[in-house]
């Protein structure tokens, strides 16, 4: 009789990613002295790792209380805003999300910046893919603009603000997604007014979509750009 392995997927015994040690995240830190970390429990280790940590936490009163936290680990992600200065018009993307619908949008169909995870790669390398893959667009000179946590009461993710410049030229495919990944996703080219006018009476509802359309507008880049001269948006970081 072949003997049963004994252990637990993603900890001692490798998961379907190949991975172990799970239950390892966080156990290092020692940034915050008021925090110590006493346990992880991995509770599901699908594609993306739920945890459970257990930890002590010193209050500002001195009282040291003992905490629970579930953690959704999915990776870091990326995501951009592409916009042609001369027409003023944006590239974003629709799709159907499921979470979205079952927590009560009428059809979960979300208009957004292309965005994906960053797949062990750099955030600049991978959002130049997402561009190419969602929008069919080959993405020149980039700007970072800034990195943000979407929920930090539960998702570890770190996402990467990126906005780019493009012309018609630089549309090179249909783009759309990769059907291999299950995605299906419309080419949406916007005027940016529409789409400000979109933000503010509900159509677009999705966070780091209207984060990046509200910072343009903040920040003045078509008026920037209405100059030639002007022209620093696209300076790579």
């Amino acid at each position: 009789m072949t003997p049963v392995a004994l252990g637990r997927l993603g900890v001692d015994l490798p998961d379907g990613r190949g991975r172990t040690g799970l239950d390892q995240a966080g156990t290092g830190l020692h940034g915050n002295p008021a925090v110590t970390v006493e346990r992880v429990e991995v509770t599901s280790d699908g594609w993306h790792v739920l945890r459970r940590t257990t930890f002590g936490y010193r209050r500002r009163d001195g009282q040291v209380v003992t905490e629970q936290r579930e953690t959704y680990d999915r990776g870091n992600g990326a995501t951009i805003l592409l916009y042609d200065p001369d027409r003023r018009t944006v590239l974003l993307t629709r799709q159907f999300r499921y979470a979205a619908y079952v927590n009560g949008h009428a059809d979960g169909m979300l208009i957004e910046t292309a965005a994906g995870l960053l797949d062990d790669d750099a955030p600049e390398v991978a959002i130049r893919r997402e561009a190419g893959e969602e929008l069919g667009v080959r993405v020149g000179a980039v700007r970072h603009v800034f990195d943000l946590y979407m929920s930090p009461g539960s998702v570890t993710e770190l996402v990467h603000f990126y906005l780019a410049e493009y012309g018609p030229a630089d549309r090179v495919d249909s783009g759309g997604g990769l059907a291999e990944e299950g995605e299906d996703i419309e080419v949406l080219e916007l005027p940016i007014d529409d789409a400000l006018a979109m933000v503010a009476d509900g159509r677009i509802v999705d966070g780091k979509t209207v984060i990046l359309l509200q910072w343009a507008a903040l920040a003045g880049i078509f008026q920037a750009c209405t100059n030639p001269a002007s022209r620093t948006v696209a300076k790579s970081d």
